[in-house]
């Protein structure tokens, strides 16, 4: 079968696509045969090895698991003995497991995985829009549900609405009964508009920290602004909820700001300043299966690669300038 193979660390050109063994399941897992997988910002964390001290669990001078890709959809092909809840033939939609121990990711022809880790796909849903929900889909039902716990009336804001996480992030909002405002730049608007935002701010032309409104729930995907500044227009009691930010390094990578946010946890008193630090669960994807079965959520996808572009897909993730979600078709 052929797979995006990564023998050492590096940039993008340390991905080479080659054809390597398809594997065979153990007693609980399925092999599926990958129709589509989505690129996120992990992938290109692990590409890099980084941040350094996350190598003491991916291989410190070269990746244990020699390939890319977290988001799956496809295709059961062969259940192993133990499996009872699907065979072949079924649909499935899922996020690798962090104790996934496979030769390759999800950037292949077929996986590996535990039956447990997949749910079924819905029907109305294509396997490119399956693959491009579990792990940011997730990432936002935490941040909005669980951390910020948003409700009815409230005011939330989401800065990085126009991003993979974003879009479904002002979906899940709204779904829970929020006024929203996304942030993200103009050439964004639109989508975020379509994905429910009732106010879109281009943050090239305003600064949302100088807002006289103030937010119930801050939402943070891109950590553009200094928490200083986002204290000003966050409620009394408001909830900050930290997802993500540039990686600005080999050490801590995008962890820089979130040693800001539990720093802030600590001196305030009243607002609570929480950071995403939860996995993806079959459960939970099994809800978004739910929301996407009767419409109440929907995958935004900029742009499709064939495999053997794993890179350029990557690189365009990388460049800032997708809109949603970015997806490898196999």
């Amino acid at each position: 079968m052929r797979a995006i193979v990564t023998h050492e660390y590096g940039s993008l050109d340390v991905l080479q696509l080659e054809d390597v063994d398809k594997p065979v399941p153990r007693a609980d897992e399925l092999l599926v045969q990958v129709r589509a997988a989505s690129v996120n910002a992990a992938d290109g964390l692990l590409m890099h090895g980084w941040p350094y001290p996350m190598r003491s669990q991916i291989g410190w001078k070269r990746p244990r698991i020699k390939g890319l890709g977290l988001d799956f959809a496809g295709v059961v092909e062969a259940v192993g003995d133990a499996v009872t809840a699907f065979r072949p033939g079924d649909a499935v939609f899922g996020e690798l497991a962090q104790d996934y121990a496979g030769a390759t990711r999800a950037f292949a022809e077929y996986i590996c995985v535990a039956a447990s880790s997949v749910v079924r796909k819905p029907e109305a849903v294509s396997f490119t829009e399956a693959a491009a929900v579990p792990l940011a889909g997730c990432t936002a039902l935490y941040a909005v549900r669980d951390y910020g716990q948003v409700r009815p009336g409230q005011h939330v804001l989401i800065n990085g609405a126009g991003g993979g996480v974003g879009t479904y992030a002002v979906q899940l909002a709204k779904h829970f009964g929020a006024t929203v405002t996304g942030v993200c730049s103009d050439r964004k608007a639109g989508t975020v508009r379509d994905s429910g935002a009732d106010r879109v701010i281009d943050y090239r032309q305003h600064d949302f920290t100088t807002d006289a409104m103030q937010y119930d729930v801050i939402v943070d995907i891109v950590s553009s602004q200094g928490l200083l500044r986002c204290r000003r227009v966050l409620a009394p009691r408001g909830r900050f909820v930290w997802v993500g930010g540039p990686a600005s390094g080999p050490w801590l990578g995008p962890l820089r700001p979130a040693l800001n946010v539990l720093l802030m946890s600590l001196v305030s008193r009243r607002q609570r300043w929480l950071l995403v630090a939860k996995s993806s669960s079959a459960e939970d994807v099994a809800v978004l299966a739910g929301l996407l079965a009767d419409g109440s959520l929907r995958p935004v996808i900029d742009r499709c690669y064939p495999l053997e572009r794993a890179a350029d897909a990557i690189r365009h993730l990388q460049d800032g300038r997708a809109c949603g979600k970015v997806v490898i078709e196999i």
